[in-house]
C-alpha cells in the first residue's frame, strides 16, 4: 500500500463517519489535488531550472494547458483506482492491521501548503 492510499484511506474513514455518501467523492478529490500540487510543485521546478540552463523547451501556455490535462488525468486515474472493488479490497486487506486514524487537519495542511509553496516559487520565478 502506498503513501497516497494511506492518505486516500485517512481521508475516507474520516468523512465516512461524517458524510457516508460523500466520503469517496471528497477522499478522491482529496489525492486528486494532493497529486496536482505536487505536480505543480515539480512543473515550476524544472521550469526554473530550465530556464537557468538556457534550454527553451516549452511555452507558458503550453505548459499550464500540460498541467490541466495531466489533472484530468490525474483525477479519472484516481477515479477509476477508489471507486469500486479495488478500493473495498484495499480497504478490507488494511483496515485490520493498520490505523488510518491521522488528524484531518493535518492531511488538509499537506495540499495547502503545497499550494503556497507553488505561489511562491511562480512568484520568485517572474
Amino acid at each position: 500500500m502506498t503513501i497516497l492510499d494511506q492518505l486516500f484511506f485517512s481521508v475516507f474513514n474520516y468523512y465516512k463517519k461524517k458524510k457516508n455518501k460523500f466520503a469517496n467523492r471528497i477522499a478522491s478529490w482529496y489525492i486528486t489535488i494532493l497529486e496536482a500540487t505536487l505536480l505543480l510543485l515539480l512543473g515550476i521546478f524544472f521550469a526554473e531550472f530550465f530556464k537557468n540552463m538556457r534550454m527553451d523547451t516549452m511555452t507558458k501556455s503550453g505548459a499550464w494547458t500540460l498541467y490541466g490535462i495531466a489533472v484530468v488525468i490525474l483525477y479519472f486515474k484516481n477515479w477509476i483506482k477508489y471507486s469500486g472493488r479495488k478500493r473495498r479490497v484495499l480497504n478490507a486487506k488494511y483496515s485490520g492491521s493498520k490505523s488510518f486514524n491521522r488528524n484531518i487537519i493535518s492531511l488538509w495542511m499537506f495540499p495547502t501548503c503545497a499550494i503556497i509553496l507553488a505561489i511562491i516559487l511562480l512568484q520568485v520565478t517572474k
